[in-house]
Protein backbone atom coordinates (compact mmCIF):
# COMPACT_ATOMS: atom_id res chain seq x y z
CA UNK A 1 0.00 0.00 0.00
CA UNK A 2 1.55 3.72 -0.84
CA UNK A 3 -0.26 6.36 0.94
CA UNK A 4 1.12 9.76 1.27
CA UNK A 5 1.68 11.43 4.54
CA UNK A 6 1.15 15.27 4.88
CA UNK A 7 -0.11 18.00 7.44
CA UNK A 8 0.60 21.48 8.37
CA UNK A 9 4.28 23.12 8.91
CA UNK A 10 4.76 22.38 12.48
CA UNK A 11 1.69 19.53 13.15
CA UNK A 12 4.60 16.90 13.79
CA UNK A 13 4.59 14.95 10.46
CA UNK A 14 8.34 14.10 10.65
CA UNK A 15 7.13 12.18 14.20
CA UNK A 16 3.90 10.29 12.95
CA UNK A 17 6.95 9.07 9.73
CA UNK A 18 9.13 7.83 12.71
CA UNK A 19 6.51 6.12 14.49
CA UNK A 20 5.18 4.43 10.98
CA UNK A 21 8.73 3.39 10.32
CA UNK A 22 9.46 1.70 13.73
CA UNK A 23 6.27 -0.49 12.83
CA UNK A 24 7.99 -1.34 9.61
CA UNK A 25 7.04 1.12 7.13
CA UNK A 26 9.15 2.85 4.27
CA UNK A 27 9.20 6.56 4.15
CA UNK A 28 10.26 8.42 1.48
CA UNK A 29 10.75 12.26 2.42
CA UNK A 30 10.23 15.07 -0.19
CA UNK A 31 12.38 17.51 1.89
CA UNK A 32 15.47 15.09 1.80
CA UNK A 33 15.07 14.20 -1.53
CA UNK A 34 14.72 17.96 -1.88
CA UNK A 35 18.50 17.99 -0.84
CA UNK A 36 19.05 15.63 -3.16
CA UNK A 37 18.43 16.66 -6.30
CA UNK A 38 20.24 20.16 -5.97
CA UNK A 39 23.10 18.70 -5.29
CA UNK A 40 26.52 19.06 -7.65
CA UNK A 41 25.90 16.84 -10.75
CA UNK A 42 22.34 16.52 -10.91
CA UNK A 43 20.31 18.13 -13.88
CA UNK A 44 17.97 20.33 -11.46
CA UNK A 45 21.06 22.38 -10.10
CA UNK A 46 22.45 22.95 -13.64
CA UNK A 47 18.97 24.29 -14.19
CA UNK A 48 18.82 26.36 -11.41
CA UNK A 49 22.56 27.56 -11.98
CA UNK A 50 21.42 28.43 -15.63
CA UNK A 51 17.90 30.27 -14.54
CA UNK A 52 19.73 32.48 -11.81
CA UNK A 53 23.64 32.87 -12.63
CA UNK A 54 26.55 31.27 -11.10
CA UNK A 55 25.87 33.76 -7.58
CA UNK A 56 23.84 30.81 -6.78
CA UNK A 57 26.79 28.57 -6.74
CA UNK A 58 29.20 28.00 -3.84
CA UNK A 59 32.99 27.92 -4.45
CA UNK A 60 32.83 24.04 -4.65
CA UNK A 61 30.04 23.82 -7.20
CA UNK A 62 26.94 22.59 -4.48
CA UNK A 63 23.86 25.30 -4.03
CA UNK A 64 24.31 28.50 -1.82
CA UNK A 65 21.33 28.27 -0.30
CA UNK A 66 21.01 31.88 1.45
CA UNK A 67 21.96 33.40 -1.66
CA UNK A 68 18.86 31.99 -3.47
CA UNK A 69 16.63 32.44 -1.08
CA UNK A 70 17.41 35.78 -1.57
CA UNK A 71 16.88 35.70 -4.93
CA UNK A 72 13.10 33.82 -4.61
CA UNK A 73 11.47 34.82 -1.42
CA UNK A 74 10.80 38.17 -1.94
CA UNK A 75 9.94 37.44 -5.73
CA UNK A 76 7.14 35.35 -6.33
CA UNK A 77 7.84 34.98 -9.83
CA UNK A 78 11.26 33.58 -9.39
CA UNK A 79 10.03 31.14 -6.55
CA UNK A 80 7.61 29.84 -9.44
CA UNK A 81 9.99 29.63 -11.95
CA UNK A 82 12.34 27.77 -9.11
CA UNK A 83 9.54 25.38 -7.94
CA UNK A 84 9.38 24.60 -11.99
CA UNK A 85 12.55 23.04 -11.60
CA UNK A 86 12.92 21.42 -8.53
CA UNK A 87 8.94 20.20 -8.03
CA UNK A 88 8.60 17.67 -11.31
CA UNK A 89 12.52 16.26 -10.15
CA UNK A 90 11.12 15.64 -6.83
CA UNK A 91 8.16 14.52 -7.41
CA UNK A 92 9.68 11.88 -10.17
CA UNK A 93 12.79 10.99 -7.59
CA UNK A 94 10.47 10.06 -5.21
CA UNK A 95 8.12 8.15 -7.25
CA UNK A 96 11.15 6.44 -8.64
CA UNK A 97 11.91 5.75 -4.99
CA UNK A 98 8.81 4.49 -3.83
CA UNK A 99 8.23 2.50 -6.25
CA UNK A 100 11.68 0.62 -5.80
CA UNK A 101 10.65 0.03 -2.48
CA UNK A 102 6.90 -1.68 -3.68
CA UNK A 103 9.06 -3.92 -6.18
CA UNK A 104 11.09 -5.22 -2.98
CA UNK A 105 7.96 -5.92 -0.76
CA UNK A 106 4.31 -5.44 -2.50
CA UNK A 107 2.77 -5.71 1.19
CA UNK A 108 5.04 -3.50 2.58
CA UNK A 109 3.17 -0.21 3.89
CA UNK A 110 5.54 2.50 1.74
CA UNK A 111 5.05 6.55 2.59
CA UNK A 112 5.64 9.78 0.77
CA UNK A 113 5.93 12.29 2.86
CA UNK A 114 5.20 15.25 1.20
CA UNK A 115 4.13 18.91 2.84
CA UNK A 116 2.67 20.26 0.26
CA UNK A 117 0.95 17.53 -0.94
CA UNK A 118 -2.11 18.97 -1.67
CA UNK A 119 -0.96 22.66 -2.82
CA UNK A 120 1.21 20.80 -5.83
CA UNK A 121 -2.03 18.45 -6.15
CA UNK A 122 -0.43 15.01 -6.27
CA UNK A 123 -3.38 12.73 -4.30
CA UNK A 124 -3.51 11.12 -7.30
CA UNK A 125 0.01 9.69 -6.87
CA UNK A 126 -1.80 7.72 -3.80
CA UNK A 127 -3.32 4.96 -2.80
CA UNK A 128 -4.69 7.59 -0.02
CA UNK A 129 -3.38 10.64 2.44
CA UNK A 130 -2.94 10.88 6.16
CA UNK A 131 -3.10 14.15 7.32
CA UNK A 132 -1.31 15.10 10.39
CA UNK A 133 -3.83 17.73 12.05
CA UNK A 134 -3.18 20.30 14.61
CA UNK A 135 -5.03 23.27 15.03
CA UNK A 136 -3.95 26.68 13.09
CA UNK A 137 -3.43 28.31 17.08
CA UNK A 138 -1.01 25.42 17.96
CA UNK A 139 0.98 25.17 15.01
CA UNK A 140 2.24 28.79 15.25
CA UNK A 141 2.89 28.18 18.72
CA UNK A 142 5.34 25.42 17.75
CA UNK A 143 6.60 27.03 14.85
CA UNK A 144 7.66 29.93 16.87
CA UNK A 145 9.26 28.12 19.74
CA UNK A 146 11.00 25.51 17.42
CA UNK A 147 12.04 28.27 15.17
CA UNK A 148 12.47 31.34 17.25
CA UNK A 149 9.94 33.22 15.00
CA UNK A 150 7.98 36.01 15.99
CA UNK A 151 4.13 35.49 16.14
CA UNK A 152 3.80 37.31 12.77
CA UNK A 153 6.80 35.47 10.78
CA UNK A 154 5.43 32.26 12.05
CA UNK A 155 1.55 33.14 11.33
CA UNK A 156 3.15 34.50 7.62
CA UNK A 157 4.34 30.79 7.01
CA UNK A 158 0.81 29.11 8.15
CA UNK A 159 -1.13 30.81 5.96
CA UNK A 160 1.38 29.64 3.00
CA UNK A 161 0.28 26.59 3.02
CA UNK A 162 -3.24 25.19 2.66
CA UNK A 163 -5.76 25.89 5.40
CA UNK A 164 -5.19 22.72 8.09
CA UNK A 165 -8.52 22.64 9.00
CA UNK A 166 -9.57 22.01 5.10
CA UNK A 167 -6.59 19.76 4.79
CA UNK A 168 -8.49 17.71 7.65
CA UNK A 169 -11.15 17.68 5.43
CA UNK A 170 -9.40 15.75 2.70
CA UNK A 171 -7.63 12.94 4.04
CA UNK A 172 -8.54 9.68 4.40
CA UNK A 173 -6.90 9.34 7.51
CA UNK A 174 -6.45 11.68 10.43
CA UNK A 175 -3.88 11.76 12.73
CA UNK A 176 -4.76 14.29 15.55
CA UNK A 177 -1.35 15.39 17.40
CA UNK A 178 -2.52 17.95 19.17
CA UNK A 179 -2.99 15.83 22.87
CA UNK A 180 0.07 14.09 24.07
CA UNK A 181 2.94 11.95 22.55
CA UNK A 182 1.07 8.60 23.66
CA UNK A 183 -2.33 9.60 22.19
CA UNK A 184 -0.62 10.17 19.39
CA UNK A 185 1.31 6.70 18.98
CA UNK A 186 -2.17 5.23 20.27
CA UNK A 187 -4.06 6.52 16.76
CA UNK A 188 -0.42 5.53 14.64
CA UNK A 189 -1.09 2.07 16.30
CA UNK A 190 -4.69 1.96 15.59
CA UNK A 191 -4.17 2.54 11.47
CA UNK A 192 -1.46 -0.02 11.18
CA UNK A 193 -3.62 -2.57 12.81
CA UNK A 194 -6.63 -2.01 10.71
CA UNK A 195 -5.26 -0.91 7.55
CA UNK A 196 -1.31 -2.84 7.41
CA UNK A 197 -1.54 -5.98 9.59
CA UNK A 198 -4.64 -7.21 7.82
CA UNK A 199 -2.67 -6.75 4.08
CA UNK A 200 0.92 -8.14 5.62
Amino acid sequence: MIIGLTGGIASGKSTIGEMLVDLGAKLVDADVIAREIVLPGEPALEAIASLFGQAVLLPDGKLNRPALGAIVFNDAKALSKLEAITHPAIRMRMQERIHSYVEQNPLQLVIGDVPLLYETKQEHLYEGIMVVYVPAKLQIERLMKRNGMTRENAELRVSLQLDIEEKRKRGDWVIDNSGSLEETKQQVLQFWESQVKEIV
